[in-house]
């Protein structure tokens, strides 16, 4: 690649957007610079913008939320589901059929995330979008090769991004992002607004900007890209080990809804000493995190901004539970079985308890 001399839209990332759209069986793959201008993109492709509203979750990186403002359009923040961390259909159902104070944005679009490398339920939630009109998009940056039915995530929607970030399952060396659909319409609109509007070089038909999938990234993601598979195959022999070794502890281990080949992103247990237990595991080498730690309709640029379906009880609970282990598909048996170890032996541990007066 390098000795070609062409490092920006050239062969390798054509040949990287063919590629991923065959694994996935959609007919568009489109490169962009990030994840985020990936969602982004595929809502304006989607002419999602002012004067609409994007329904999505609270427990999710900011970036989903982010994306949808760029858009131009009034995120509004539901609840998830108690087991998986995804969209709850019946809070996306609650919100549409009760009053939700919108302002003067009206219901278009729904951004649903594969969090942790779970994904949603896709049937469910596309059914309720449909009968109310709404949009379907899926943000799969932590889903790369997660499946639900045998269906690979990212060809349920009318659109749906993915990121490339180096930690992500399929991962560049660098930022790199990705916009699906089986719309030829959506793939040329995304194509158009990442080049600056371009239909032919130099001369924007309509406004856009630059968001361009490099010629290196795409490269590298092409050899990626064939072990994505064996990859999330190891994690789930992780997370199956992490499983047996845990079920004699008080943590509450991730749960897998019927018919879901979880890509496990990430493997979180949720634990009543949250902070204790990652003070412990950290005494002993094991680092650990927390994905994530303040909700967005918590934090100071959304919270009391942003439109809010009724309560967030589960979010809230969650934020003060969850712990996400190491995983990675280089972890090796003998690294879970330390990890695990060092739980069981916190688990022994009695609680402290200051007593109140």
């Amino acid at each position: 690649m390098l000795d070609s001399g062409r490092y920006i839209l050239d062969r390798e990332v054509a040949a990287f957007e063919s590629e991923f759209a065959a694994y996935l069986g959609i007919a568009g793959a489109v490169g962009v610079a990030s994840g985020t201008d990936a969602l982004e993109l595929a809502l304006r492709a989607l002419d999602v913008g002012s004067g609409d509203a994007v329904f999505t979750v609270s427990h999710t990186a900011v970036a989903t939320v982010a994306a949808i403002e760029r858009a131009g359009a009034t995120p509004v923040l539901l609840d998830v589901d108690e087991d998986t961390f995804t969209l709850d259909p019946g809070r996306l159902e609650d919100a549409l059929r009760l009053p939700i104070d919108l302002g003067d944005a009206r219901p278009r679009a729904v951004v649903v995330v594969h969090l942790y490398g779970h994904p949603a339920d896709m049937p469910a939630i596309v059914e309720v979008a449909r009968r109310a009109g709404l949009l379907v998009v899926e943000d799969c940056a932590q889903a790369h090769g997660a499946r639900l039915g045998g269906r690979p995530v990212g060809t349920f929607g009318d659109a749906s991004s993915f990121s490339f970030y180096p930690t992500k399952n399929l991962g560049a060396l660098g930022d790199g992002g990705l916009v699906v659909s089986d719309d030829p319409g959506v793939a040329r609109r995304v194509r158009e607004l990442r080049e600056y509007g371009w239909r032919e070089r130099y001369v924007s038909a309509t406004p856009g900007f630059n968001s361009r999938l490099d010629e290196l990234q795409a490269a590298i993601l092409r050899v990626k890209l064939r072990h994505l598979d064996a990859g999330n195959e190891r994690r789930r022999v992780v997370a199956a080990r992490y499983d047996q070794l845990l079920r004699r502890t008080s943590v509450r281990r991730p749960g897998v809804a019927a018919g879901v080949e979880h890509a496990f992103h990430q493997y979180v247990i949720r634990a009543e000493r949250q902070n204790d237990l990652m003070a412990h595991l950290r005494a002993r080498g094991i680092g650990t995190a927390i994905h994530y730690p303040v909700p967005v309709h918590r934090q100071p640029a959304y919270a009391g901004r942003v439109p809010v379906s009724y309560d967030l009880r589960v979010t809230d609970r969650h934020v003060d539970e969850i712990v996400s282990l190491p995983m990675f598909p280089g972890l090796t048996d003998a690294d879970v079985d330390r990890i695990a170890e060092a739980i069981v032996d916190w688990d022994r541990i009695p609680a402290v308890r200051a007593d109140v007066t």
